[in-house]
């Protein structure tokens, strides 16, 4: 078993916090445990709430409001998550988008690099109208949402598109939720574009996988497209939806759902339970990648009630906990991994895991840690080490150009810091 302190509160492994508040009665017990009068009408631990909370994504009200009050009297981490938003040219409120009718990434005529850096200009710019208050982010923020609604009809490409399609999706919707109710914002037309230029191709992958064989695709794959159709769930306020996702990362046949994401377990490693990662060996960047993707999903569930961050023995932390601790420059077990590939399941194998790209920085660990060890009061060493090593968190423009540094909306520092 993993090691906790031992004055401090164990929760159960498949704890449902809509549940919870279910048993516990009264809108006094919901808000003890952080919950609202709203997620007291949830039917069943496994079925989305009859009425979705809103903000309800990656930042609650109460994310918001700590971060808010915390950072204007100039505490740290905030303060240090604050200066960290602030100095990005991505956040600034003269940022200009640049809107297309149709995106592309992979083939020819690659053009998504548009979509995503206008996409992290408006998630920074709505953080700065909460966080900070300036009327200016916000009108940036939603002049960018607007733009984009008013503009795409098509995302396309080779196999990349779906990538884009789950990436951007999950990412361009948690912006939407930040300013739900803004005024100017077109929601309504944002959510035709959600429904109609995203959501086709999240569900076409998790159903059809590029007609590929079912395990061809990484992990990640599968993640961001399921992390995009609950965020579309929520935004739309869409039962089904939102319980495609959570359905999946239970009982999905492809790699993203929560047994083939994390495929091995290894007990009481230097006094630590340990999950081995599906991406493992391949290379770290998208290992690190996929705490983020499968971490974004977990939030977003969490704040709708449904606790998957503990789901199967909290097989996640598990994970979580191998690639920090690898990271980190440690050592860890690997089993030999067999996928099938190709359109024809052709058998491959790795070995050995990979140190490329090993030790990796990017924006995904402060949302793990902060969940685990100051919401559960778990001892998640590994992932602390890793969370601190890399604090205080930026976003999108700090970790280069190129895509992979967009893989992640960042500022978990600001966020999440408890």
């Amino acid at each position: 078993m993993s090691r906790t302190s031992p004055h401090r509160h164990l929760h159960t492994p498949e704890l449902s916090r809509r549940g919870l508040l279910k048993t516990a009665g009264g809108l006094t017990a919901a808000l003890a445990v952080g919950g609202s009068a709203a997620v007291l009408t949830g039917s069943t631990a496994d079925a989305a709430p009859a009425t979705f909370t809103h903000p309800g994504m990656l930042h609650n009200w109460g994310d918001i409001n700590r971060a808010k009050v915390r950072a204007a009297a100039g505490n740290d981490p905030w303060l240090s998550g604050w200066n960290r938003l602030t100095a990005n040219s991505h956040s600034q409120s003269t940022w200009t988008p640049r809107p297309t009718a149709t995106i592309i990434r992979g083939g020819d005529g690659q053009n998504y690099p548009q979509l995503y850096n206008d996409i992290h200009a408006a998630y920074q710019n709505a953080l700065r109208w909460h966080v900070g208050g300036t009327a200016a982010n916000g009108d940036c923020a939603v002049r960018i949402l607007n733009a984009w609604s008013s503009t795409l009809t098509e995302i396309t490409g080779n196999a990349d598109r779906y990538l884009a399609a789950g990436l951007y999706g999950w990412q361009f919707a948690n912006v939407a939720e930040l300013m739900r109710g803004y005024a100017g914002f077109d929601l309504n037309r944002f959510k035709t574009m959600m429904l109609n230029v995203f959501y086709p191709l999240n569900d076409r992958f998790l159903r059809e996988h590029n007609d590929a064989c079912i395990t061809n695709y990484w992990a990640n794959w599968d993640l961001c497209n399921m992390a995009s159709i609950m965020a579309i769930g929520i935004l739309c306020d869409d039962g089904a939806k939102y319980d495609q996702a959570v359905n999946y990362f239970k009982n999905g046949g492809g790699n993203g759902a929560i047994r083939r994401a994390v495929p091995f377990l290894y007990s009481n490693v230097e006094g630590y339970d340990l999950g081995q990662w599906q991406e493992s060996g391949r290379d770290q960047a998208h290992s690190i990648m996929g705490m983020g993707q499968m971490g974004a999903l977990c939030e977003m569930a969490w704040n709708q009630g449904d606790d998957l961050y503990s789901y199967d023995g909290r097989r996640f932390m598990k994970a979580a906990q191998y690639v920090a601790k690898y990271n980190l420059g440690m050592n860890v077990p690997f089993t030999t991994y067999t996928w099938g590939s190709g359109q024809n399941c052709a058998q491959q194998s790795q070995t050995v895991i990979s140190s490329a790209s090993r030790g990796q920085v990017r924006p995904v660990w402060a949302m793990l840690h902060y969940h685990y060890n100051r919401r559960l009061y778990l001892d998640d060493r590994y992932i602390s080490q890793m969370c601190f090593s890399v604090a205080p968190e930026g976003g999108g423009g700090d970790y280069g150009s190129t895509s992979g540094g967009f893989d992640q909306l960042g500022f978990g520092t600001l966020m999440y810091a408890k």
